[in-house]
C-alpha cells in the first residue's frame, strides 16, 4: 500500500482524539474499519503508530516521527490547494473588480467610487449574511475584496491568510418610529427602552451576546428580538413593533429616526479585507481609498450622527484615514 495523504489525516486525527473510538465518531467510520485501515497503515510504515490500551491511545516514537512530518505536510498541501485554486480565479492584470460584502452600508459607495474612477472595468458584486462565506471566495479568489463587519473587538475570520483593514468604526444607534415618545431626545439611556421588542439583521459574530451584555448591564433583559432581513427591520420599527439596532451611518428612513445610546456602550468596526497574494492586492490601496470615501459619504448623510460627532467626540469613533494598513485586526455580524 502506498501512503496517501488521507492516511496521514487518519494518524493526526486518532492523535488528537486520543482514542480510536474518539476518532472513529470524528471521521465517521465504524472503529472496527478505523482499527484495520490503522493497521494497514502500520504496514506501510514499518511498525506500529500508537500504543493502545484502555485509556486510550498514545502515538509511539515512530508515530511522533509521522505525526511531525504530518503537520508539516498536512497544512502545506491545503496552502498548494488554495494558491492554485486562487491562481485559476485569478488574472494577470487587473481587468474587473469583484467585491463581497455582507449587506453593510459601503459596497453601494464602493461601486459608484469605482465605476466613476474606472469606467470601463465592469465591476461585479455578491452580497451574503455570512462573513465566513465572504473570506472562503477571498482565499480562493473568487472575490478581490470583502466588506465586512466587526463588533467591538471580534477577530475576523482567516487573519493567517487574509489582510484586514479598517476602514472607519461606528456607535451603534437606535431607530424609533418618528412618534415614538423617545424620538425627541438627543441621546438615549438604553434602560428607558427596557419594554421594547427589538430587531436587527441575522448574523454568525457575537453582537447578539454583546447586545445582551450591554441590556443587562443596563438592567433588563431584551423582552423579544426579531431577527430579519434589514427592509422587514425598517418595516418593524415604522409600523411601531420593534426599536431597531443600527449602526450610526445607517441611511435615513421614512418615518424613522435614529437616536445615539448613551456612552456608546457597542461599537462597529466597517473592514476591507483582500488576500495578500493575490493580483488584486496591488490595488488594496487605491480601493482603500474608495472605501474611505465612502464611509465619510455614509457619515455625511446620517444628521443625527453628523451631530454626534460634533457635540461629543469620542477617540476612535468616525473615518480611520486609511485604516490600519492592511494589519491583521480583530468577527461581529448581526447590525442593520
Amino acid at each position: 500500500m502506498e501512503l496517501e495523504l488521507r492516511h496521514l489525516r487518519t494518524v493526526r486525527a486518532i492523535a488528537d482524539a486520543g482514542s480510536l473510538t474518539k476518532a472513529a465518531a470524528a471521521l465517521g467510520l465504524a472503529q472496527p474499519a478505523l482499527s484495520t485501515q490503522l493497521r494497514r497503515i502500520e504496514r506501510a510504515l514499518g511498525g506500529p503508530l500508537f500504543d493502545r490500551d484502555h485509556t486510550g491511545s498514545r502515538p509511539t516514537p515512530l508515530g511522533e516521527l509521522v505525526l511531525e512530518r504530518a503537520r508539516i505536510l498536512l497544512p502545506a498541501v491545503r496552502e498548494l490547494q488554495e494558491d492554485a485554486v486562487r491562481f485559476a480565479n485569478s488574472w494577470a492584470n487587473l481587468d474587473r473588480f469583484r467585491l463581497g460584502a455582507t449587506h453593510g452600508p459601503l459596497l453601494g459607495g464602493l461601486v459608484d467610487q469605482l465605476a466613476t474612477a474606472r469606467p470601463a472595468v465592469p465591476v461585479t458584486t455578491h452580497t451574503t449574511w455570512s462573513v465566513g462565506e465572504i473570506s472562503t471566495m477571498l482565499v480562493e479568489g473568487r472575490l478581490d475584496f470583502g466588506l465586512i463587519g466587526t463588533c467591538g473587538e471580534s477577530r475576523p475570520p482567516a487573519t493567517d491568510r487574509l489582510s484586514w483593514e479598517v476602514v472607519g468604526v461606528d456607535p451603534v444607534f437606535i431607530m424609533l418610529p418618528e412618534n415614538h415618545p423617545l424620538a425627541g431626545k438627543r441621546e438615549l439611556e438604553l434602560s428607558l427602552l427596557a419594554a421594547e421588542c427589538w430587531t436587527d439583521v441575522p448574523g454568525e459574530g457575537c453582537f447578539a451576546d454583546c447586545f445582551t451584555a450591554a441590556c443587562a448591564r443596563a438592567g433588563f433583559t431584551p423582552m423579544q428580538v426579531y431577527e430579519t432581513d434589514t427592509a422587514s427591520c425598517v418595516h418593524l420599527v415604522q409600523v411601531g413593533r420593534a426599536v431597531g439596532l443600527c449602526r450610526a451611518t445607517f441611511p435615513p428612513a421614512a418615518g424613522i429616526v435614529t437616536r445615539p445610546v448613551a456612552g456608546a456602550p457597542l461599537a462597529w468596526r466597517h473592514l476591507l479585507g483582500w488576500h495578500p497574494g493575490a493580483p488584486a492586492a496591488d490595488a488594496a490601496k487605491a480601493v482603500s481609498g474608495y472605501t474611505g470615501v465612502a464611509y465619510a459619504e455614509a457619515v455625511a448623510r446620517s444628521a443625527s450622527y453628523t451631530r454626534w460627532l460634533a457635540e461629543r467626540p469620542r477617540p476612535g469613533f468616525g473615518a480611520r484615514g486609511g485604516g490600519e494598513g492592511g494589519s491583521r485586526v480583530g468577527i461581529g455580524s448581526g447590525m442593520v
